[in-house]
């Protein structure tokens, strides 16, 4: 294999190089010779989340009172992109799920008690995390949401269903989102809750099978009069469209980076093919157009990669940058369609085949354009802040 890479930038510290180093060793050692069998089964084993886990790699985020490694964005950054280099997108996905864009919610906003009843086996990886905002007529739109929760006098109540729900089959913690003030309109009167696995309320009412994304398992849930104590609720009662707002920051950034790892991935790989691939008397690398094609694709990463790592450091710094990283979302996800499909085509037919790495990456990449704000509802953030 041709190793593909660019310089590390300074802004990158040791620890930073050490994550890369650690998880890239998992990534080549233990997942990807065992993905296709995730892939097949649809399904990612407990005991992965377990391993990945008890190597510090889903908590990196997290306070470390609670189990977590205390950093900050960049090793989101550098997790979603070694994640992605094993060519398979549903194992990135699902642990980025966990780590980044559901567990974090009580990590940020959750009480001393909700953290220390959930974050500590969250990192561990004994439980799963799960986060539920879409709904059939609410996706990028998350205003839209209508599944109701109700005050009782003993807590809550929660009516409707949720769609599309990444480790919604498998998972342990559901971060759900509700309307809880019916008369509010658009954003306000939308709250978050926990629901826990195994609440007579919550039922899974099918694991979808997806185009790609094939490791992971994704799930359409009811919630049908879904009991919840009064300590369910997370943060602010109505502040729920903030908070997945804030998250949604994070979750495109993190998409951004693994579409990075997955166009490096797929440039390494199709270095390796077309300097052994004859054709006309001479290997593919041999002829200029197909050189100057991958330094295209090249220069494009590399502009991809380092949009990524200035919006991380950004928020590393505690700065506004809801444009920025709409840009991340835009752009990024974008090219990454374009790298990918221009690394499938120089695979000529065997790009084609169902289960090379190549097929498998162009596959997974499409969803990274409609999932986490799709690429015209990001384009419309960065056009409401010119």
């Amino acid at each position: 294999m041709n190793d593909f890479e660019f310089n590390e930038p300074d802004l990158l510290d040791e620890d930073m190089r050490m994550v890369r180093a650690q998880v890239r060793r998992y990534v080549e050692e233990v997942i990807v010779p065992q993905a296709d069998a995730w892939e097949q089964a649809g399904e990612i084993p407990r005991k992965a989340f377990r391993d990945f886990g008890e190597l510090g790699f889903l908590g990196m985020r997290h306070p470390v009172e609670y189990g977590g490694g205390g950093l900050g964005a960049m090793s989101s950054v550098i997790l979603g992109e070694e994640l992605s280099r094993c060519t398979f997108g549903g194992v990135a996905s699902a642990f980025t799920v966990h780590s980044d864009m559901s567990i974090g919610h009580i990590a940020h906003r959750g009480t001393h008690e909700q953290k220390q009843r959930y974050l500590p086996a969250a990192c561990a990886g004994e439980k799963i995390g799960a986060v539920c905002v879409t709904e059939a007529h609410a996706g990028s739109d998350v205003a839209g949401i209508k599944t109701r929760a109700v005050r009782t006098a003993d807590g809550w109540t929660i009516n409707g269903s949720k769609t599309y729900i990444t480790n919604g089959v498998y998972g342990d913690i559901y971060i759900v989102a509700a309307r809880t003030e019916p008369a509010a309109k658009g954003s306000r009167g939308i709250s978050l809750f926990i629901v826990e696995k195994g609440n007579p309320g919550l039922k899974v009412t099918r694991k979808f099978d997806k185009h790609g994304w094939r490791a992971s398992d994704t799930a359409e849930l009811f919630l049908d009069d879904l009991k919840l104590p009064e300590d369910a609720l997370l943060g602010e009662e109505g502040k729920g469209f903030y908070y997945i707002m804030s998250t949604f920051q994070n979750e495109r950034l993190v998409a951004g980076a693994m579409s990075v790892g997955q166009m490096v991935k797929g440039i390494e790989l199709t270095l390796d093919y077309v300097r052994q691939r004859q054709a006309f008397g001479k290997s593919l690398w041999e002829q200029p157009v197909v050189r100057n094609k991958l330094a295209s694709m090249a220069s494009k990463t590399f502009a991809c990669r380092s949009m990524v790592y200035s919006c991380a450091q950004m928020i590393d710094e505690g700065k506004d940058v809801v444009r920025e990283v709409s840009m991340v979302k835009a752009f990024v996800c974008e090219s990454l369609q374009e790298v990918l499909y221009g690394c499938l085509q120089l695979h000529g037919g065997t790009g084609y085949i169902t289960g090379t790495p190549i097929e498998r990456m162009a596959r997974d990449a499409r969803i990274l354009t409609i999932g986490g704000g799709a690429t015209e509802v990001m384009l419309e953030e960065v056009a409401k802040r010119m």
